[in-house]
């Protein structure tokens, strides 16, 4: 028996879920909130519907870590730091350099950390904690699974720009995506559902970022995200695909450099940045503004294109599957994307839709069936890290 802590670094927030392997026993589900901000919320679920919850001002990325660790030793979780066996991190760009998950040491860390040019607000973020917690606990080994490794499939046709070709050799610019790991995740449970491994689907991870990618008997055919995770739908604070162009004429109209104006479509675009009120989905429902309501559309509209643009891709698709915090608490998104794709036969029970239970979303006469799947990126961590031990 060991237990094994995953932890999921964002630039606001630190999710970790504290695993008892190989039972794949969750022994704590926590996540602190709002980090460098006033209230910073920690939050952690353990036992028998048990919560602890406590709410401090601007907690550091440094005090984070303490505090997830300290917590889960004070509500009892675990005696003694030493007791964690081993600690998996996210890390969304692995580029070229990373295939599999891989047990991180000094030289691992700094290649990381080198690939902030790919994913500017993660990987950052994901080397900042890995080096904090290895001052806390620097005996016990850490991994990193990388979103990137499930594109790695991805054909040529649909990997590369088209820009020269030796640039794209010598630089390796290719579309390396993001959320992998749910995208994985969400294509081995659709298989078990279906019963079959031979599949063509499409699989929404929608959420804040967001992001589309067609399958092809378990390998990644296509996805919409890029060279960055800036690329793709419409997504919270990020813009989606825009024009390259608009980064020298933003240049020179706001007197900004490449960074500012590449901050302003990850940071301030998107349905924040269309609305003008919120990123969040539930705030924009909740109102009749007009701008609101065209960022709504613009949204549904972003993700309808991408996934026919995939079934047309696949010649057919036998499931499209919706997952993350839209897709699996949002009943009129779901509802929206699949009566805009009516005319490729998907057909919604509006019931089941309703329901919001895991499983088959679609009515009898549907002729793509459809899936609700909650991700558990944690899980797929886990069992790789337990795999790589």
């Amino acid at each position: 028996m060991s237990k094994i802590l995953i932890v999921n670094a964002g630039s606001s927030s630190l999710k970790f879920k504290l695993f008892d392997m190989p039972a794949e026993t969750v022994l704590a589900d926590g996540e602190i909130e709002r980090i460098n901000l006033p209230g910073s919320i920690i939050k952690i679920k353990y036992g028998d519907h048990q919560e602890f919850k406590e709410t401090q001002d601007n907690i550091t990325y440094q005090s984070s870590a303490h505090l997830m660790l300290t917590e889960l030793k004070n509500i009892g979780i675990i005696q003694h730091l030493s007791d964690i066996d081993a600690i998996g991190n996210r890390i969304v760009a692995g580029d070229h350099i990373f295939s599999k998950t891989t047990k991180i040491d000094q030289s691992v860390v700094e290649k990381i950390e080198s690939l902030g040019e790919i994913a500017p607000i993660h990987n950052p973020i994901e080397a900042k904690y890995i080096r904090i917690i290895h001052t806390i606990l620097p005996q016990v080994a850490q991994y990193a699974i990388f979103d990137s490794v499930f594109f790695r499939d991805i054909p040529e046709i649909n990997a590369i720009y088209s820009i020269p070709y030796d640039l794209t050799q010598k630089y390796h610019i290719q579309r390396y995506g993001e959320h992998g790991i749910s995208h994985g995740y969400l294509t081995q449970q659709a298989s078990e559902i279906l019963k079959s491994d031979q599949l063509k689907l499409v699989t929404l991870h929608l959420g804040s970022g967001a992001s589309i990618a067609a399958e092809i008997n378990g390998k990644c055919f296509d996805t919409s995200m890029g060279f960055t995770p800036m690329n793709g739908v419409t997504m919270g604070t990020r813009s989606g695909n825009v024009d390259p162009a608009l980064v020298p004429y933003f240049m020179k109209r706001l007197n900004l450099s490449a960074e500012g104006v590449i901050k302003m479509f990850n940071e301030q675009s998107g349905l924040l940045g269309i609305s003008g009120k919120s990123s969040d989905m539930r705030d924009l429902e909740s109102t009749d503004d007009r701008q609101a309501k065209l960022a709504l559309d613009i949204f549904v509209n972003r993700v309808v294109k991408y996934t026919a643009g995939y079934i047309a891709e696949l010649n057919g698709a036998d499931a499209i599957v919706f997952s993350g915090g839209i897709g699996e608490h949002d009943e009129w998104v779901r509802q929206e994307v699949c009566d805009r794709l009516a005319y490729l036969g998907v057909e919604i029970d509006t019931d089941l839709n309703h329901q919001q239970q895991p499983g088959h979303l679609e009515t009898a006469n549907s002729k793509i069936q459809i899936l609700l799947i909650p991700t558990n990126e944690e899980l797929a961590m886990v069992r790789s890290v337990q795999a790589n031990q």
